[in-house]
């Protein structure tokens, strides 16, 4: 696709944080790149988590459409005592590197949920094949704490993915075991090593994190080359955005903005939060790949 001015200026609207069906979103890659262009966006990333397996379809969605999409992952990872999620923005899929990094998270993740479910299975209604169903993908999705939640609804255990996630699928549950993940560190390496871009994802939300990352954390990362932080989230208040907006323009940061959607497995709304398109430009600009 031509990347038009209109799609990469100041004023144009990017959502850079999605998730679909080949992670814990409930929507297509196609569905994705539709719903954004009826809104009214002018671009989106989409972000599923350690896997790159939705790229080929939301190529395909860009063409039909008619419409830009930046193509990344989302990452957990863990720095100290706090869990990180990472987005990495057009690297080389096929960059050894990254095959073997995703290939470890992923069995990984599937590891974890099994566990995590054998437990919940003693004392509610689920099993293993009833969190499968709840698979949009089949073995190309990243399997993770949104199946169960969604078996739980589908069991009746509750309404929604939304009070799974209050309940039995929290941190702070029972049956909470933590996703086995690279650091920080690793992971800036890996993209790197990839041609990508790094951008931590809601450095800034207390909800998720009993312990935020530090200033002095974020400034190591900068210092092993972090490429940007995403200021504009629903989870980051406004005190979280003015730090990491200043930490951002200290060391000339990229800043990122997205809404995190999950289609309806959360609540977040498909353009809630975006970054201009001179944004979506700068990470064009470092990244191995272009623009679709």
């Amino acid at each position: 696709m031509t990347e038009s001015n209109e799609a990469l200026s100041a004023a144009a609207r990017w959502d850079l944080h999605c998730h679909t069906r080949f992670s814990d979103g409930t929507y297509t890659p196609t569905e994705l790149v539709k719903q954004a262009k009826e809104l009214g966006l002018q671009g989106v990333a989409i972000t599923d988590h350690d896997t790159y397996a939705g790229w080929d379809e939301v190529a395909h969605a860009a063409k039909q459409y008619d419409f830009p999409v930046i193509r990344g992952s989302e990452i957990t990872a863990y720095d100290m005592h706090t869990s990180v999620h990472m987005l990495a923005y057009l690297y080389d899929p096929e960059n050894e590197v990254m095959i073997d990094l995703f290939a470890s998270t992923r069995q990984a993740r599937l590891k974890r949920t099994q566990q995590m479910v054998e437990a919940i299975a003693k004392d509610y209604p689920i099993t293993w094949d009833s969190v499968l169903a709840q698979v949009g993908e089949g073995e190309k999705t990243t399997v993770g704490r949104p199946h169960i939640a969604d078996a739980l609804v589908q069991a009746g255990v509750y309404g929604n993915r939304s009070q799974a996630f209050d309940g039995i699928c929290s941190s702070s549950s029972q049956y909470y075991l933590p996703t086995p993940s690279p650091s920080t560190h690793e992971v800036i390496r890996c993209v790197h090593a990839a041609g990508g871009v790094v951008v931590v994802a809601h450095a800034g939300a207390i909800a998720r994190n009993a312990e935020l990352l530090s200033d002095a954390q974020i400034e190591t990362l900068i210092a092993e080359g972090l490429d940007g932080l995403e200021i504009w989230h629903r989870d980051n208040d406004q005190a979280q955005r003015q730090r990491l907006s200043r930490i951002a323009r200290d060391h000339h940061l990229i800043m990122t903005g997205g809404s995190d959607w999950h289609g309806k497995g959360k609540p977040n709304l498909l353009g809630e939060n975006t970054a201009p398109g001179i944004v979506a430009a700068a990470i064009a600009e470092r990244g191995i790949l272009p623009l679709l």
